[in-house]
C-alpha cells in the first residue's frame, strides 16, 4: 500500500496525458474494482438484447450447418474438428460484427450515464489522494497548533473558577 501511496505523490507531478499518469489511474480503477463492476453490470443485461440474441441464433445456426458437412467417425480428432470450426465461424466474421452491435446495445448506454460518473469520482479520489499526502506535511504546524489550542483552554479553565 505503500507503493500506492508513492505513486500517487509522484501523480501530482506527472502532466495530464502522460502514460504514466494513465497507468496510475487504470490501476487505480482496478483496485477499485470497478472494472469488474462494469463487467458484471453488462453481462446483467447482454443476454436480453436482440443482438446478443442474433448473434447466438446466427451462431448455432453456422455450427449445425458446418457439422452437418462433417463426417463423424470415431478416428476423427475431436480437437482438430473444433480448432477447423472455431476458425470458420471467426473467418466468417459473424462475431465481430455481432460483437460491435452487442457493445452499441449494452455498453454505449451505459457510458455516459452509469460508466463516466464511477471514473470521474475514481480518478477525483486518486488525485484528491495527492493533495492529502502532500497535506499532512503541509499541516504539521496545523497539528501542533491544534495540540496547542487544547492545552489553552484547559490552562484557561482552571483560572476562570
Amino acid at each position: 500500500m505503500a507503493e500506492g501511496g508513492s505513486g500517487n505523490a509522484s501523480a501530482g507531478n506527472l502532466p495530464p496525458g502522460d502514460p504514466q499518469l494513465i497507468a496510475l489511474i487504470v490501476e487505480h480503477l482496478k483496485n477499485r474494482g470497478l472494472f469488474d463492476e462494469f463487467r458484471r453490470d453488462c453481462l446483467a443485461d447482454v443476454d436480453t438484447k436482440p443482438a446478443y440474441q442474433n448473434l447466438r441464433q446466427k451462431v448455432d445456426n453456422f455450427v449445425t450447418t458446418h457439422l452437418s458437412t462433417q463426417e463423424w467417425n470415431p478416428s476423427n480428432n475431436k480437437n482438430q474438428m473444433r480448432n477447423g470450426l472455431r476458425q470458420s465461424v471467426v473467418q466468417s466474421g459473424m462475431l465481430e460484427s455481432g460483437v460491435d452491435r452487442i457493445i452499441t446495445q449494452v455498453v454505449d448506454p451505459k457510458l455516459n450515464h452509469t460508466f463516466r460518473p464511477h471514473i470521474e469520482t475514481a480518478i477525483h479520489d486518486f488525485l484528491s489522494g495527492d493533495r492529502r499526502e502532500e497535506s499532512p506535511s503541509n499541516s504539521n504546524p496545523t497539528t501542533s497548533e491544534q495540540t496547542e489550542q487544547p492545552e489553552i483552554p484547559p490552562a484557561t479553565g482552571p483560572k476562570t473558577p
